[in-house]
């Protein structure tokens, strides 16, 4: 964490939809969470970049390392690039015993992309193109459902590594779930 000095100013395009969305936040509960929510709704790869949580700290005058707290406590937030598409696998007990981790090997195999942490100590992937994020989550409270998946924010059940393998593929392909 820096000292409270921006070491990177975000454009000043970006640096008025922080102020304009901020300002749509100001004096409400939980206003940090739904600026960095919209935010990264707002960013083309859906990430929080760190010039971008400076830049809030800075205009807030929440403290940064408060900011970066936020940022990394969340599993909904970002803070390295994510592809367009993103499959999120469940490494809870009841996923791991039910086959999760061969789910996520064989689409890292199939997407062609190695094991990486992100900036917040995620477990998280994304392809040379950005096409697909893969990415591990403790826990999605489904566990009657194990294995579990997410695939672009819709909950599958029960997944079938084929089934999962013809999903991924058919995103690929450009076409729809």
């Amino acid at each position: 964490m820096s000292t409270g000095v921006v070491t990177a100013v975000p454009r000043v395009d970006d640096q008025d939809l922080i102020d304009r969305i901020i300002g749509d936040h100001a004096g409400r509960p939980g206003a940090l969470l739904g600026i960095l929510d919209k935010l990264q709704d707002a960013n083309r790869y859906k990430y929080l970049p760190m010039e971008t949580l400076e830049y809030v700290a800075t205009r807030t005058g929440i403290p940064q390392a408060q900011v970066y707290s936020v940022a990394t406590f969340f599993t909904l937030f970002n803070l390295d690039p994510q592809g367009t598409h993103t499959v999120a696998i469940c490494r809870g007990t009841a996923c791991h015993t039910r086959g999760s981790r061969a789910l996520l090997e064989r689409v890292k195999l199939q997407l062609g992309v190695g094991e990486a942490v992100d900036g917040a100590g995620k477990t998280t992937m994304t392809t040379a193109d950005r096409r697909f994020t893969i990415r591990t989550v403790a826990c999605f409270g489904q566990c009657a459902l194990a294995p579990v998946v997410e695939v672009d924010h819709a909950i599958r059940g029960h997944v079938k590594e084929q089934v999962l393998i013809r999903e991924v593929e058919t995103l690929r392909k450009g076409g729809a779930r």
